[in-house]
């Protein structure tokens, strides 16, 4: 499939008058796909068992008669009401065991027989009504799939027999649970039950990661019964579903192992936010897409106004953001952006979760802005076939997530911000970054990047000695090696599995959260690094004199002892004052960091210059903050592309030249030809 631009689409919920309006404003756009019916169960059988697809066809054959392409949805997330009213047991029930009101969607019961018996007919129908249509190029499975939470009386039984699968009887669950602990020993499965009530984190938190990993594995399996069903009506078919990084996000390497693609609906923020600490490029979240699968990606919603309708509406999308955060997803690896939504709805709960097209159905600036993204993707097409290739890894653990979402370790601190620190210390100086689960294989990388293993595996131990013994950079962060992977804590010195490698151990640690310390950087090379990113600084939440004299800690603090590792920081104020922070570690034929705290936006920067020079990555000294370099390759051809994700004007000097670019401006150059 070409690099190419779609929407999204809801032909059920306007007059079929307006449908060859809208295709033809469409194609006059330059769209190539269109995506529909992820909602439409109550139009496609109104009643049981009478079903009615003569509408979809006709909606089908308008856009395929101007030559778009269609993904078609199973539209499982929404059964109509008469399916709840017959048949309740298919609603889903909340951690207060009563089942929640529906009106809403992703309302139901994954794990319901009932439910899966009604899913199985409506699939058949819609997969048999439409596999020899070519112009249907895949099927999106439900829509942006949590993992499944329900407490109702089957997915108890469930989670039971998941339980008893893992382990051989109740007294190894007790033993590594320690369920001593509070009088919470089982003396039978059938009281073993799912987080309950108000107070899930008072609860043993061996058992709730454990029901967060059987939540997911839930999950898993119905979009695996889906896709088994649509395989055996369409062999050929192509199928994906929607992502996002959700309240209970499912082990994204586990839901895509059997899909064909990954797609995520991408919402980047119109609001940016003043302090220059605050992360919010969602290059993060695409590299993380990406990584899934270790390929390119589609994108199946993507931002075209503002955001609203269950909260405040956001600030609309400035000139420039429709534009470059579409090609910003290109360049992490997206083929495919399919933009939510052509319309903004007139009725429903999105009514403000804004389209292409305003309530006021006269094209504006987003419209035009939308008009010429599409003639730029035109153009691009030489890049059909193209991939991200980097030799920097960040390892992503749903585990840990999981770990870290259940007990907070302190005040502000979060897995996944630890995570976007280290990408953005990279990010920041045009290195990529492939985000990839932690069992993935290491041997293609220069650079491990393993922040916050709080949950202990021994295959990923085990892998990250290897690549450092033979010659492989580690960075290894605060908060790991913590805890067994039963979620218990290990009763040794931190960072417990990790010592050899990191070739210091933690002393003591302290959670001082929002505090800001001084950092004091006892490396000259990391020093100078960070004097010189600080000239780049422009402003921000600490104070200026103390970015250039000294670094910033905050939230949390290993004290650390060297044992062989080099200290490259040491904390310079409070009771540990001069006490490590950071350090380096030759083991075997490599080298490992290791940050015993949280840091500024500019020792990232600064670190990940020093760990790219001794590995002879190229990188640019001099790029100003929030300006992003990306690259794309295809056999010897290789595109840049340089993103301006702010919303002011900055001067960027690549190439011994000086390019002014506009907010979200994005430069697109082919090897050394100028940009395009």
């Amino acid at each position: 499939m070409s690099i190419q631009i779609g929407v999204d689409y809801y032909p059920e919920q306007w007059p079929e008058q307006m449908w060859e309006q809208d295709a033809d404003r469409m194609k006059e756009c330059g769209v190539k796909v269109v995506r529909m019916a992820e909602f439409a169960w109550s139009r496609m059988e109104p009643e049981e068992g009478t079903y009615d697809f003569e509408w979809l066809d006709r909606a089908v054959s308008v856009f395929v008669d101007r030559r778009m392409q269609v993904v078609l949805c199973t539209p499982t997330c929404t059964p109509p009401l008469w399916a709840f009213e017959k048949y309740p047991e298919i609603i889903q029930t909340g951690p207060d065991g009563q089942r929640i009101a529906i009106g809403i969607r992703g309302h139901r019961c994954m794990n319901s027989p009932v439910y899966r018996t009604l899913c199985e007919k409506i699939i058949r129908q819609l997969v048999s009504r439409y596999r020899d249509n070519p112009a249907v190029i895949a099927y999106q499975i439900d829509n942006e799939l949590e993992a499944n939470h329900c407490r109702c009386q089957v997915c108890q039984e469930s989670f039971q027999n998941w339980m008893r699968k893992k382990y051989r009887n109740v007294q190894e669950v007790n033993a590594v649970y320690g369920n001593s602990v509070w009088s919470g020993e089982y003396s039978s499965f059938s009281q073993v039950k799912p987080p309950m009530g108000d107070f899930i984190k008072w609860q043993n938190p061996s058992l709730t990661l454990d029901y967060n990993r059987y939540a997911s594995e839930s999950t898993v399996a119905y979009l695996e019964f889906q896709r088994t069903l649509i395989h055996s009506l369409d062999p050929d078919a192509w199928i994906t579903t929607n992502s996002w990084l959700c309240e209970n996000m499912p082990d994204f390497y586990d839901l895509f192992q059997n899909l064909d693609m990954v797609s995520y609906d991408n919402y980047p923020t119109t609001v940016l936010p003043e302090s220059q600490e605050e992360l919010y490029s969602h290059a993060f979240h695409l590299d993380l897409m990406r990584g899934i699968k270790q390929q390119n990606f589609w994108i199946m919603e993507q931002l075209s106004g503002a955001v609203g309708s269950w909260m405040p509406m956001s600030p609309s999308p400035e000139p420039g953001m429709i534009k470059g955060y579409a090609l910003q997803a290109i360049a992490h690896g997206a083929d495919t952006v399919v933009h939510f939504r052509w319309r903004t709805a007139v009725a429903g709960a999105e009514m403000y979760w804004h389209g292409i097209l305003d309530h006021s159905d006269v094209p504006g600036r987003r419209y035009e802005e939308f008009r010429e993204l599409c003639r730029i993707v035109d153009g691009l097409q030489e890049m059909d076939g193209s991939y991200v290739k980097n030799s920097v890894a960040l390892l992503y653990s749903s585990d840990n997530e999981y770990g870290f979402k259940l007990q907070h370790q302190a005040e502000g601190m979060y897995y996944l911000e630890q995570l976007k620190n280290l990408h953005d210390g990279f990010t920041a100086i045009g290195v990529g970054v492939d985000i990839i689960d932690e069992s993935a294989d290491l041997s293609a990388y220069e650079i491990v990047l393993a922040p916050t293993m709080l949950i202990t595996h021994e295959e990923t131990e085990k892998a990250l000695h290897e690549f450092a013994a033979q010659g492989g950079t580690i960075l290894l962060t605060n908060r790991s090696g913590v805890k067994d992977s039963y979620n218990k804590c290990v009763m040794q010195p931190l960072p417990g599995i990790y010592r050899e490698l990191v070739g210091a151990r933690v002393r003591e640690y302290n959670a001082p959260g929002s505090y800001l310390g001084q950092l004091k950087l006892t490396d000259d090379v990391l020093r100078e690094n960070y004097k010189k990113s600080c000239r780049y600084y422009p402003g921000g939440e600490a104070d200026e004199k103390l970015l250039r004299e000294n670094a910033v800690y905050r939230q949390w603090c290993d004290i650390l002892e060297a044992e062989t590792a080099q200290v490259l920081a040491e904390y310079g104020d409070r009771y540990y004052s001069g006490s490590a922070a950071v350090t380096r570690n030759c083991y075997g034929a490599g080298t490992v960091y290791y940050i015993g705290t949280v840091c500024d936006r500019m020792f990232y920067i600064s670190l990940a210059k020093c760990m790219a020079s001794e590995k002879r990555i190229f990188y640019y000294d001099n790029l100003p903050l929030g300006v992003e370099v990306t690259y794309r390759q295809k056999d010897e051809k290789l595109w840049r592309f340089v993103f301006n994700n702010t919303n002011k004007e900055q001067k960027v000097c690549l190439d011994s030249k000086t390019y002014w670019m506009k907010p979200f401006e994005m430069k697109i150059s082919r090897e050394s030809e100028e940009f395009i």
